[in-house]
């Protein structure tokens, strides 16, 4: 079997297991099976895989075919740029989550200059992400990523020495804010939190709802959970002038401003994500 062939084959096979973007999917597994740049593929197209070659590709296929996400399968994702580790312990970051990112981290720069070594924290650190933007982007920015996996956590903790961000960024379990000391504040708190309904997840995509880790999906009955201890948690830990920053789910707009203002919270800005919808929430509370 040739590379053209092995990818056409497959293509057809993932086509019919109803598997998005078919041609793209066994080009990507085939280019990380033999470690060459996707691209690559194109002038290699009648290179003849060997026999292990051609085991070892049609596991791959199979794996995505059952629609295990082809972030699982290759053990990596980028984000903001940034390469990182991933497996079934964390959730996948979204592009929607590199617009919270990018909001966070201009934020830390703004302050920079009246705030040496501004503070931040990550609820929900997952993968390390967020956390992981902030630093590479806020130079001068000291973080705390918070997560109630102890695998998560051990994950994040490899992708910013990866990173070289680990002297900046300090890795805390914990459940909401309990782990942090009592008079630990912030400049920022940033996160996407849980926030799909749990009787919603059942009908979410075989890739998320068979793969993604629940807790990280689950946000309640109404998908608002988190939202309200955050709203409630947050301020607490916020020093003044500081900004509280979230992702939120399709048509949670209004009900997000409903909960930050009855607990006196000032809905600074709400920015729409790629496909103009509302999607991250930037919350100040007054002074």
């Amino acid at each position: 079997m040739t590379v053209l062939e092995g990818i056409q084959r497959s293509t057809e096979f993932l086509s019919k297991k109803g598997v998005d973007s078919p041609r793209l999917q066994a080009e990507l597994l085939l280019a990380h099976l033999l470690k060459l740049p996707r691209m690559r593929l194109y002038l290699n197209f009648e290179r003849v895989l060997g026999a292990n070659e051609v085991d070892a590709f049609r596991d791959l296929v199979q794996r995505r075919a059952a629609r295990e996400p082809l972030q699982y399968i290759l053990s990596s994702t980028s984000f903001c740029g940034l390469e990182l580790a991933l497996n079934r312990h964390v959730l996948i970051p979204r592009p929607e989550t590199e617009l919270l990112a990018e909001r966070g981290w201009q934020f830390l720069r703004e302050i920079s200059n009246s705030t040496p070594h501004p503070s931040a924290l990550d609820f929900g650190t997952g993968s390390g992400c967020l956390a992981i933007a902030l630093a590479v982007n806020s130079p001068t920015a000291r973080l705390v990523g918070l997560d109630v996996s102890s695998e998560a956590l051990e994950l994040a903790r490899a992708n910013a020495a990866r990173h070289a961000v680990t002297d900046r960024i300090e890795f805390v379990y914990g459940d909401l804010f309990d782990s942090l000391p009592g008079d630990r504040k912030f400049e920022l708190v940033i996160s996407n939190p849980p926030y799909i309904p749990t009787a919603e997840i059942d009908l979410l995509q075989p890739e998320v709802r068979n793969y993604e880790p629940r807790h990280a999906l689950d946000g309640g009955v109404d998908g608002l959970a988190f939202f309200r201890k955050l709203a409630v948690a947050t301020g607490p830990i916020l020093k003044p002038g500081a900004r509280l920053m979230l992702e939120f789910g399709d048509g949670q707009l209004d009900a997000i401003h409903a909960i930050f203002q009855s607990e006196n919270w000032i809905v600074e800005a709400m920015q729409t994500d790629y496909t103009q919808l509302p999607r991250i929430a930037v919350l100040k509370k007054p002074d």
